[in-house]
Order: C-alpha cells, then structure tokens, then sequence
C-alpha cells in the first residue's frame, strides 16, 4: 500500500484551495491571531504564485461577506474566484467548484480555509473521498477555540490528510 504522507508534493500535480478568506468571516476566530492567519495565507498565495501552482479561491455569500481578500486575490490574479450560495460547510457541495477540481486534473490537493473546524474540514473529508491526496495547510486558519482546531486537524489525520502543523496547546 503506498503512503500518502511520505510521498513529495508535485508542483505539477498539485492545485491550491482557499477557502472564504473574507474580511465578514474572520469575526469569531480566537484560536490563533487573525493578522497571522491573513499573512500566512499571503504567504500561501505567493508561493503558490511562485511555483505555478493552479489555484481556486471561494467565497460564501460575497455580498455579505464581502469578496475574497484583496491582498491575495490580486497575487494570484489568473485564480478563479468561485461565490458559493449554498449552505454547506463542504465548499465541494457546490457544483461549479467540484467541477474546476476534477477538470483540473490534479492529484493533489493543497487546501486552506478561514475556518478550520467548518470548511476546511469538511472539505478536505470530501476531496480524500473523491480521491485528492489532500495537504492541509494550518497556519492559515483557525477557530472558535484551539479545541476546535485541533479536533478539526486530528478528524483531517485520521482520514488521511496530511497536514503542515501538530497539534497545539
């Protein structure tokens, strides 16, 4: 059986996915710095920029929540930017997004969402599912509360996701 967390992320295989990085929905985050969470997304967004890494970006309801941050948005200006209206925590709910993915005809999955423990989650359940080798990246997100977080990492290992960060606390 081949093992996904020893095998090397391949740039050329590889697609990036931000999930909601939007001004309306950092409100309730207390499990890490907001301003540490944006610029390690900012940091995300640059190497992926750097590498050529395809990248898609979403936002939930962007006439409420505003659009997708600016600051990344326009480092990765060739990015899709997909507006969910559905009520679901897995972005992979929504036809259009799920549909740039499988076109895409990457394997693996590099994801980070605003919200760990909601989006991020769920999704990265939903791409191992759909067969992704999914690469969480932790430093860009947060919670409720490091509790949550953490849960949110742990359910993401234990299906098969790996992940950038341990556990904190």
């Amino acid at each position: 059986m081949e093992n996904n967390i020893l095998r090397t992320l391949d740039t050329n295989n590889s697609i990036l996915l931000l999930v909601d990085y939007q001004h309306g929905l950092f409100d309730g985050i207390e499990s890490h710095n907001c301003t540490d969470i944006k610029n390690n997304a900012i940091a995300l967004a640059k190497g992926a920029q750097s590498l050529g890494i395809l990248a898609v970006l979403t936002t939930f309801q962007a006439e409420v929540n505003g659009p997708f941050l600016p600051e990344i948005a326009t480092i990765l200006p060739d990015a899709e930017i997909i507006n969910r209206k559905t009520h679901s925590f897995d972005v992979l709910d929504n036809p259009e997004l799920l549909n740039a993915l499988q076109n895409s005809g990457k394997k693996h999955l590099v994801l980070s969402g605003l919200w760990t423990n909601m989006c991020m989650c769920h999704t990265s359940l939903h791409g191992l599912r759909m067969g992704f080798d999914v690469l969480g990246v932790m430093d860009a997100t947060g919670a409720e509360a490091l509790e949550p977080h953490n849960a949110a990492l742990l359910r993401m290992l234990q299906d098969g996701a790996m992940c950038t960060c341990p556990l904190e606390g």
